[in-house]
């Protein structure tokens, strides 16, 4: 497991040479997590690791986490920094860096004060963004990463089997104990946490793609937009699924049918689009060209799909006019929905990796509407 840190800490150094760059300044989050094996969060003090093109991998950390840090951190240096005081701290990286810095890349979680003070003191030097190198670097998911990513998706998939059994005795839940009840199955499952919070969208609710959850009813006839994902491993899954629970037909049954066949076409037309040398703007033409030929492009008010490895939004765009190449293993969503504002919608959410000549998708849980 060092080795496989070590490998990805080597290859950032070359990329930072390649840039013209001293060193990068990874703060706490995925990308300490991805560098290192340390995910570092919650940050109540100080540290991150300091990525340098040439010397010591070096994590700054107060001493309250030294010895731990010594013993779970991939490294090759530790240099104790106590408190958040910007002054200190950006003293601290400078005294790391050459005499005279070309260039250091900072974290784009990297406190503002701290960057600020870094500008101030690097008079000779530049600051520039180092997420080009580590989200770069982290969409391309290798095999043991594409192999948690499975698991993690196995266990939604699970999780939403159970929900789905519910039935109609989810008629009268909330849609926050929906979300309870979601949230304790997947840690039941093996989940170390939740990926982003729940979301239950019944009725009207389902309309809105940004609400997560409310104190509404679910009620006979709604249909219930769900969606969720958790951490296993440190990656992360994410799934869609519209359900009416009372296995009764909606309020509109003949116009909810054909949204859903619909949502489901584009779902599928997305996913058949997926091969290397695509652009991810060609995946979203084809989700969306579909729901144009239905007729309901226009309630497609959103996205076609985001990247997901260690975090659950990750930058990798599949929207319109997207140019990103896709590449062997990438890993990302494919989630089209149509909304009624006022009155329901449906979304439906499958997760893909990118493979030689096209790709797999990670989700196998029915998508019917019916439990």
């Amino acid at each position: 497991m060092k080795g496989r840190y070590e490998e990805r800490q080597r290859r950032a150094q070359q990329r930072l040479k390649d840039r013209g760059a001293d060193a990068a300044i990874v703060y706490p989050g995925p990308n300490l997590q991805y560098f290192t094996g340390f995910r570092g969060e919650p940050v109540d003090r100080f540290h991150a690791l300091y990525l340098p093109t040439d010397g010591d991998v070096t994590l700054i950390t107060p001493a309250q986490y030294l010895t731990q840090a010594r013993r779970n951190v991939t490294a090759d240096a530790f240099c104790r920094v106590d408190g958040n005081d910007p002054a200190t701290v950006g003293d601290a990286i400078v005294s790391l860096l050459p005499s005279a810095p070309e260039g250091l890349l900072v974290d784009d979680r990297t406190p503002h004060a701290l960057t600020a003070h870094l500008y101030d003191a690097l008079e000779s030097g530049t600051i520039g963004s180092a997420a080009p190198v580590c989200e770069a670097m982290r969409r391309r998911k290798d095999d043991d990463e594409l192999a948690a990513l499975q698991r993690s998706a196995d266990i939604a998939d699970a999780v939403s089997e159970e929900i789905r059994l519910l039935g109609a005795s989810a008629i009268g839940l909330t849609e926050a104990e929906l979300a309870t009840k979601i949230r304790t199955k997947l840690h039941s499952y093996g989940a170390t946490a939740v990926s982003f919070d729940v979301v239950v969208g019944a009725g009207p609710n389902g309309a809105d793609p940004a609400l997560r959850h409310s104190d509404r009813e679910i009620r006979t006839g709604d249909p219930v937009v769900i969606d969720f994902g958790c951490f296993r491993e440190g990656y992360a899954s994410d799934q869609t699924r519209t359900v009416v629970f009372d296995d009764e037909p909606p309020t509109t049954p003949a116009e909810f049918d054909s949204v859903h066949e619909a949502v489901h076409a584009a779902l599928e037309a997305g996913i058949a689009a997926v091969e290397p040398g695509v652009s991810a703007g060609d995946v979203d033409r084809a989700a969306r060209d579909t729901l144009e030929e239905y007729g309901y492009a226009e309630r497609f008010t959103h996205g076609t799909g985001h990247g997901v490895g260690l975090a659950a939004h990750e930058d990798l765009v599949i929207g319109p006019g997207a140019t990103t190449t896709l590449e062997e293993g990438m890993v990302f969503s494919v989630e089209p929905g149509v909304y009624f504002e006022g009155e329901w919608g449906v979304r439906i959410e499958d997760l893909v990796a990118v493979t030689q000549s096209g790709c797999i998708r990670l989700n196998d849980s029915s998508r019917a509407w019916k439990p």
